[in-house]
C-alpha cells in the first residue's frame, strides 16, 4: 500500500522553473487532499567575504547590518510568494488554502530542505531543476540531485519545459 500524502514540501529558489514546479505541487495537493509547505533557502554570506570586510568595518556593526539585510530579504521573499499565491488563486487555483506554512531559512539549501522536510513531517518533496547541462552539473552539483540522494522520502523533480511558460514569481 502506498503511504498517504498529507503534507508536501515545495522548495523554491524563486526562479521561473520553480514557479512552474509549484503548479505540480498544487495539483498533487488537490489530488491527495494534502497541504503544502513552501520553503526558500537564502545561502549565508561566505566566510571569505566576512574576512575581507572585517578590516574595513566594525565587526559588531557588520553583523548587525548582515542580520538586517537578511531579514529584509526574508520579508521580500515571503511577500513575493504570497503575491504569487494570490495570482494563482485568481486563476481558479486555491493556492492560499493549500499552503499551510511559508518558510524562509538561511543556510545551505540541501541541508535546510532535508531539515524542513523532517521538522514539518512532509511526506513528499517537490523541487524544480534548472537543467544546466552535463558540465555545470558535474562541477557545481545539483540541489535536486543531492536532496534525492540524501532523503528517504519521495522526491518529485520537475524539469524546466522546452517552451516558454507564463508562470513566474515576478510581480506583475
Amino acid at each position: 500500500m502506498t503511504p498517504q500524502i498529507k503534507k508536501i514540501l515545495y522548495a523554491t529558489d524563486l526562479t521561473k522553473n520553480s514557479a512552474f514546479a509549484f503548479q505540480y505541487a498544487l495539483d498533487m495537493a488537490l489530488e491527495h487532499g494534502a497541504k503544502i509547505v513552501i520553503l526558500h533557502v537564502v545561502e549565508p554570506i561566505p566566510p571569505m567575504v566576512k574576512h575581507y570586510v572585517k578590516g574595513f568595518v566594525d565587526e559588531i556593526k557588520w553583523e548587525e547590518k548582515i542580520q538586517y539585510e537578511q531579514q529584509v530579504a526574508v520579508d521580500q521573499i515571503k511577500h513575493r510568494i504570497a503575491a504569487f499565491c494570490e495570482r494563482q488563486a485568481n486563476l481558479c487555483l486555491p493556492c492560499l488554502e493549500l499552503v499551510s506554512a511559508t518558510l524562509v531559512r538561511i543556510g545551505h539549501p540541501v541541508d535546510e530542505i532535508l531539515k524542513a522536510a523532517d521538522e514539518e513531517a512532509c511526506d513528499l518533496l517537490i523541487l524544480g531543476t534548472h537543467g544546466k547541462g552535463f558540465l555545470k552539473h558535474t562541477f557545481l552539483g545539483s540541489v535536486a540531485r543531492s536532496v534525492s540522494d540524501r532523503t528517504r522520502k519521495p522526491v518529485f523533480i520537475v524539469p524546466l519545459p522546452e517552451g516558454d511558460t507564463d508562470v513566474s514569481f515576478e510581480e506583475i
